[in-house]
């Protein structure tokens, strides 16, 4: 028999009810966790609070208040890179920005013996924190002076190609080191700097720099400034120390008093002993290259050609310069810096300073100590005392 129409309804009612309750129940138990929607107060108090921390454009805020304050160098990094080299020296400025420049926004300059590509100045704008100027090497800066013969420079990168000398049969290489030794701090868009400051692709640094080396130098009278020291190879110098003495007859009014000839030679100037700061590291006055001394020194190796019948390089070169015609107090060893250009590396020795710059440069990487190392030389000739463990990095 059918069931009425009411019973049905009363039913679906009572079935009702008793699902409410039983929700209701389960809720009240804290089966379910509560939930309760912030009241306008409450957002208004959390953001003043975030105002307040500084938690609101983090990122922006701590940029600006990580800037070093005080009084800035003119200066600017110095780069010679192929568009080939852009991804080594992305990496090299995220290291310089990291360690140091992401506070102080100094310039970078680019150069280059071919026009600059798309990518590379897009790569690396991106990635510096001051500006970057791109800037193209006069062909007259990297080629062969009219008076080289070619023949003879020919024959000589024959030589060293079948004595297997490192960049012995290379052309370019050759006129990098010319470049380096004579023309970059003549280019136009460094005419406005006083201190630079070299990187080269692929390079790295260990510690954090604080405070601002391009000050330091302007501030101590500095001129060069250094972390590697290391021996030349001989065979690519043969005729160089030969050629420095005659200069040295010729300008004895270049060579300064107490310089440090004793760095660069064991008996007073009769021979070289082939130490020099290399130079993939420098920080330096460019108004020293830029002095009647440099400029005429540098014009006496050139026209004896040595860079292409030989294969000069432009450490040695300026190494000499610097040990020749500034006071040995104008130079500088940069201990705090730590460095490594393949394959040697500077690390500060003792942990303590180490730790003052948050480094994380293993210590028995450390090559000052090392025998082919000329940085005892430069410690011994300065009257340095040597740091405390020195011994257990030789």
């Amino acid at each position: 028999m059918p069931i009425p129409s009411n019973t049905r309804t009363l039913r679906f009612v009572l079935l009702a009810f008793f699902s409410v309750i039983v929700l209701y129940k389960i809720f009240e138990s804290g089966y379910y966790p509560k939930t309760h929607l912030p009241s306008v107060d409450s957002i208004a108090k959390e953001q003043a609070q975030n105002a307040k921390s500084g938690f609101e454009d983090t990122n922006l805020k701590e940029l600006a208040q990580d800037i070093a304050k005080g009084p800035r160098a003119k200066a600017a990094f110095i780069t010679l890179a192929r568009n080939s080299d852009v991804w080594d020296i992305a990496k090299s400025i995220q290291q310089v920005e990291d360690r140091f420049n992401r506070r102080f926004h100094y310039d970078w300059v680019f150069l280059n013996d071919n026009p600059f590509d798309d990518q590379f100045k897009r790569v690396t704008s991106n990635l510096v924190s001051g500006k970057a100027f791109y800037g193209h090497i006069p062909k007259e800066h990297w080629s062969f002076p009219d008076w080289i013969d070619q023949e003879r420079a020919a024959k000589t990168r024959e030589i060293m190609r079948e004595k297997k000398i490192i960049y012995g049969d290379s052309i370019s290489y050759r006129h990098m080191c010319r470049f380096e030794s004579g023309f970059f701090f003549r280019h136009e868009l460094l005419k406005d700097y006083d201190y630079y400051w070299r990187v080269e692709p692929g390079i790295q640094l260990f510690c954090d720099i604080n405070y601002d080396p391009f000050i330091f130098m302007k501030d101590h009278n500095k001129k060069y400034g250094f972390t590697l020291s290391l021996r030349e190879y001989e065979s690519t110098i043969e005729t160089l120390w030969k050629t420095v003495k005659d200069f040295i007859k010729e300008h004895p009014e270049h060579i300064a008093k107490d310089n440090s000839m004793n760095f660069i030679s064991e008996d007073n100037g009769h021979s070289y002993n082939l130490c020099h700061f290399w130079s993939n590291f420098e920080i330096g006055d460019l108004n020293f290259w830029r002095s009647k001394a440099y400029m005429d020194f540098f014009e006496h190796l050139d026209k004896a050609g040595g860079f292409f019948y030989e294969r000069w390089g432009d450490a040695p070169v300026h190494s000499i310069a610097a040990s020749l015609f500034l006071p040995k107090d104008q130079i500088h060893f940069f201990n705090d810096i730590a460095y490594r250009h393949n394959p040697f590396t500077h690390c500060p020795t003792t942990e303590e300073d180490r730790f003052k710059g948050r480094c994380s440069c293993t210590p028995s990487d450390n090559f000052d100590w090392k025998g082919y190392s000329c940085t005892s030389k430069f410690f011994e000739i300065n009257g340095i005392a040597k740091p405390e463990g020195y011994q257990n990095q030789t």
